[in-house]
Formats: C-alpha cells, sequence, structure tokens
C-alpha cells in the first residue's frame, strides 16, 4: 500500500527541487522530507529520485508517482468539494486566471454561467499560466484561463491539464504616434534593433529577446513592469517603444499606434485548462463553452 503522505512529500520536492526547499514549504525538517521518500523507494522497490549537490531530479518511476500523487491530490479535493456542497446546497466554483486575459473574457462568460446556473457560488483567483496549471492539476482550482507562446504549455511533460483552445492574442509593436515607423502597416523586429523597450511582463521580455536573438540584435531594455497598461504609459512618456498582446490594449492612451509584427508574428494563445475529470461537473462544461462564445465575440469584432 503507497502512502499518500508520501507521496505528498514527492510531489512537494519535485515542484520545489530539493529537499531543503520541500521541507520549507511542508513544514518539515530535511531529514524527515529525505526519510519519506526513502520510504517511498522501498516500498515501490525502485529509485523516485536522483540526489546531487545541485538538488534532485525525478527518475522515470519518481515521475509516474508524481502524476499519481497528482491525481490522488485531484481526487482527494474532488471529494471534499462534493461533501461540501452536500453541506451547503450549491455548487462551488474556484477559477484562476491571468489579468488581461480575464478582463476580457470571464465577465461576460460568468454572467452567462450564472444565469443557466444560478446556485453556483464562483471564486476568482488571479494566477499567470505557471501558478494556476498545477493547481488544476492537483484538483485546487476547477479552471484556469491561462496562456502559452510557442513552446508548450507550462510544467511537465505527461501530466498537462485537458487544454480547450480559445484564441490566439497576437502581440504589437506599441509606439508612439510621431515614430518614424509609426505609420507602417507592418514591421520586422530587427527594424526596432535600435530602440529602447519598456515591457509589460517578464515573460513578454524573455520572448523578446528570444525572437530579437533570431533577427540578430539584443534588445535595449530600459524597464519591465507587471502591467501593460503602465508599460504603455512609458512609451506614451517617450521612454521606448513596446511589445504589448492585443487584448490588452484597452483602455485607449492618446498619443499611441500598434504596428503588427511581420511573420513569424508573435502571439499568445489563450485556452481554458480543466482537470479532465470524468465526473467533471456541468458548470465547468457550461464556463468553458461561454469563454468560447466569448472569445469568438473578440475574434469577428469589427476591426478598429
Amino acid at each position: 500500500m503507497i502512502d499518500v503522505q508520501r507521496l505528498r512529500v514527492l510531489r512537494a520536492v519535485a515542484e520545489h527541487g530539493s529537499f531543503n526547499r520541500a521541507a520549507a514549504a511542508l513544514r518539515l525538517t530535511p531529514s524527515a522530507v529525505s526519510q519519506q521518500v526513502a520510504a517511498l523507494e522501498r516500498g515501490l522497490g525502485a529509485q523516485v529520485v536522483v540526489r546531487s549537490t545541485r538538488g534532485v531530479t525525478l527518475t522515470p518511476a519518481g515521475r509516474i508517482m508524481v502524476g499519481a500523487a497528482e491525481s490522488v491530490a485531484a481526487e482527494l479535493a474532488h471529494a471534499q468539494r462534493q461533501v461540501g456542497e452536500l453541506a451547503t446546497g450549491r455548487t462551488q466554483l474556484t477559477v484562476a486566471t491571468f489579468t488581461s486575459g480575464g478582463r476580457l473574457l470571464l465577465p461576460g462568460a460568468l454572467a452567462e454561467l450564472t444565469a443557466a446556473h444560478p446556485g453556483t457560488v464562483v471564486h476568482i483567483r488571479e494566477y499567470e499560466p505557471e501558478d494556476s496549471l498545477p493547481l488544476v492539476r492537483q484538483g485546487a482550482v476547477d479552471l484556469a484561463l491561462a496562456y502559452h507562446f510557442d513552446g508548450p504549455l507550462p510544467g511537465r511533460p505527461g501530466h498537462a491539464p485537458e487544454w480547450t483552445a480559445l484564441m490566439d492574442d497576437p502581440l504589437g509593436v506599441v509606439l508612439p504616434q510621431d515614430h518614424r515607423l509609426a505609420a507602417r502597416d507592418s514591421l520586422d523586429l530587427a527594424e526596432l534593433a535600435g530602440e529602447p523597450w519598456v515591457l509589460g511582463c517578464l515573460k513578454t521580455e524573455a520572448y523578446l529577446r528570444r525572437y530579437a536573438r533570431r533577427a540578430g540584435f539584443a534588445p535595449d531594455i530600459r524597464g519591465t513592469t507587471t502591467d501593460y497598461f503602465f508599460a504603455r504609459s512609458l512609451v506614451a512618456a517617450g521612454l521606448g517603444v513596446s511589445l504589448i498582446p492585443s487584448v490588452a490594449l484597452t483602455p485607449e492612451i492618446p498619443g499611441l499606434r500598434t504596428v503588427p509584427v511581420g511573420r513569424p508574428a508573435p502571439a499568445r494563445h489563450i485556452g481554458a485548462a480543466t482537470l479532465g475529470h470524468p465526473r467533471a461537473r456541468l458548470q465547468v462544461t457550461a464556463l468553458v463553452r461561454a469563454l468560447r462564445r466569448q472569445a469568438a465575440a473578440w475574434r469577428e469584432r469589427p476591426a478598429g
């Protein structure tokens, strides 16, 4: 019989990459964490982690067991939620979202959901995808509105939640209206090699550096914020240019123009992540459908 607590410890080790950090997160001693993992290995008859001076990495057996640990955590969270709903008679739904996508898609989708299921109590939590997707796998949230760039979803391969694609969100270059390139219909990032940049997201910075490297230059980044509106305000103040997703271009700021980037055009891919549980509740399915309708309405909006 596999001990659930040992699975919980292994999952924390995998998440934090070391016994010490896992111990701090679990409020245990590193020795206790090591003993729990060793006991799990004895019970399985297989090594689940490789220990080194740089931390620990999972073995193939370890990756299987972490996937099992997440499934167990999700099942327990599902059962706990069901018991709570028996007591209150109301369905509780927890949704994680990133800011700009949530502002665009969630209000209309939630209005549609609560109109169809008026007894549903919705809780909203703001998280970036690298934080919200593990919460979906663990059953801590029912749905995550998230995004990824041109790579895979954040998280370990083979342990991604079920992903429903909603829309592509192209990134454009935001310039002052009097900039020499502001009148262009599109431009290549290489044409901005000498420009200073101010960005509204750390992941956008990493994305820009990757694209700029392909274009043969290193961007001069003067500022990175966690807010796209703030970044556009800095562009309006003359600090530099910016790379902004289309859903984050409202409200408008006077004196700015957004120019599309030529192919390969950078974009965020927005979607809804769910557990894909065989007993997934009607409300989760209904919310995914409502989000798809909101995304379709955005794509079909009149230009300008």
